[in-house]
């Protein structure tokens, strides 16, 4: 084993058992040698993301959580097992993105060339001590960067900014977002400040309200409000927004935009068609905040659509070039746009305590944890 390189280190790993129990626990993983351009990269820092949970807890029943002898346990609903088929009784790694510093690398002059540096990663695998990448899948920080600082640069940025790309590409000219007083949401009114986008954001209570108005967000709606439908048609008889991205997902709220926006466009006059306006209106859903089916009253014409949204296809649509476009905007501002604020940090063990999953769990407007696999040791 080469000199400075640990033989194991620790991985978070989670089963879904076709007995219908959810089990988490710490693995020791085997660390090789980097061989070729490969990076070896101490893991400091990992965002526990919504899309994160989805494969951490899967649809297990949270309120049976137990821990004994370091592993956890929840019960999984029958019902739901059929779905989750192509992953029964495997362990499997967690955590989408993170960052660290590189402590081992490969022959390769550019993977030499990271040595000591500070880096983000978006590749999988990372609730772990260690993880072993390609030197061009990772991203190196500022040098006043911290892990922490780098942590989160892939998957809330990349989104936001998806977003502003999409509606560009499709013809919109501003947008609406909702769950919008997230890290995420947040992240996007600072986008759109600056590049001069108008963003209706939905939120849901006079709390998350404030969150967004004292960064400056100029159109904010509050979903539990008596008068909510008539404030939402009035932001978008404004701003023109015929674009929507739903973090919520059930429910009726992608209906009460697309009703919203109808009800604008025709507030602009304009014949009478029993087809509804001509205006295209576009909701993706791209979260599940309310995991109920969605509901659609169909009283917004005939010329829209409901679809889904996710950041890799997105990616992989706009190619290699657009990609690092906006990661290298995502590192030009990861202090200010991009910069992200935890509730929390948390070592590998405490990720696994039944009380603080109940915390990280809830997905609280403005609650985001870091698990930092160095803590504790």
């Amino acid at each position: 084993m080469a000199a400075g390189i640990p033989q194991t280190g620790l991985q978070l790993l989670s089963t879904v058992k076709s007995s219908g129990e959810l089990e988490l626990r710490l693995a020791e993983i085997p660390i090789a040698p980097p061989a070729g351009d490969e990076v070896l990269v101490r893991v400091e820092a990992s965002p526990i993301n919504p899309s994160d949970l989805g494969l951490l807890l899967g649809p297990a029943d949270v309120s049976t959580l137990k821990q004994a002898g370091g592993v956890t346990t929840a019960k999984v609903p029958e019902q739901f097992l059929k779905a989750l088929a192509a992953r029964l009784d495997q362990p499997m790694p967690v955590g989408n993105e993170g960052a660290g510093v590189v402590i081992a690398a490969g022959p390769d002059p550019k993977a030499q060339a990271l040595v000591g540096k500070t880096v983000a990663i978006l590749g999988g695998a990372m609730y772990a001590q260690y993880r072993t990448l390609k030197a061009g899948d990772v991203l190196p920080l500022p040098a006043d960067a911290t892990a922490a600082d780098g942590a989160s640069c892939f998957v809330n940025p990349l989104t936001a900014l998806g977003m502003t790309e999409t509606m560009r590409a499709e013809g919109h000219t501003a947008l609406v977002h909702t769950a919008a007083a997230s890290n995420l949401g947040q992240m996007l009114n600072k986008i759109c400040l600056k590049d001069g986008i108008p963003l209706v954001n939905i939120v849901r209570s006079a709390e998350q309200a404030k969150i967004l108005t004292d960064i400056g967000a100029k159109y904010v709606v509050d979903s539990t409000s008596p008068n909510f439908q008539q404030e939402l048609t009035d932001a978008l008889i404004e701003t023109n927004a015929t674009i929507a991205f739903d973090a919520i997902g059930g429910g009726k709220l992608a209906s009460q935009i697309l009703s919203a926006m109808e009800a604008a466009a025709n507030s602009r006059g304009g014949a009478y068609s029993r087809y509804g306006s001509s205006v295209f209106k576009q909701v993706y859903i791209y979260g599940s905040l309310d995991p109920r089916p969605s509901e659609l009253a169909r009283n917004f014409g005939l010329s829209w659509s409901v679809g889904g949204w996710l950041l890799t296809p997105f990616l992989a649509k706009l190619g290699a070039e657009g990609a690092a476009r906006l990661r290298q905007r995502v590192v030009d501002e990861l202090k200010t746009t991009f910069a992200s604020h935890y509730t929390a940090e948390i070592s590998l063990a405490e990720a696994l305590d039944p009380a603080v999953i109940a915390a990280y769990q809830k997905k609280a407007t403005g609650e985001k944890f870091l698990i930092n696999p160095a803590k504790g040791l």
